[in-house]
């Protein structure tokens, strides 16, 4: 896994690609929190992502609802065919705050 932060008029960008998966899980998690707390905005880029294991879905949980009792946003954006299955089986489509391109 790999994250490169880049920031927008004060949103912070996240663009994440590799695996998330229980190897490195809490560095993942880590990173959102860090991220999470500088701003109201935050956006992560999936385009890249290959995988996300169950740990990892827990973490995109997690955060979403950290900033939602904030009133601040979470926004995932190009999450991938492969990607976008995982979060389709497992009814994450329904929790996380993606915009379809």
């Amino acid at each position: 896994m790999d994250i490169k932060e880049t920031s927008e008029g004060g949103i912070i960008i996240l663009k994440v690609s590799g695996e998330i998966d229980g190897s490195n899980v809490l560095d993942f998690e880590h990173t959102l929190k860090h991220a999470a707390e500088r701003t109201d905005r935050l956006v992560l880029d999936l385009e890249n992502l290959e995988y996300v294991s169950s740990a990892g879905l827990r973490a995109f949980l997690i955060i979403q609802k950290e900033m939602k009792k904030e009133d601040h946003t979470m926004t995932i954006k190009h999450v991938n065919e492969e990607v976008m299955g995982i979060f389709m089986v497992t009814g994450f489509v329904k929790l996380l705050n993606i915009e379809e391109d």
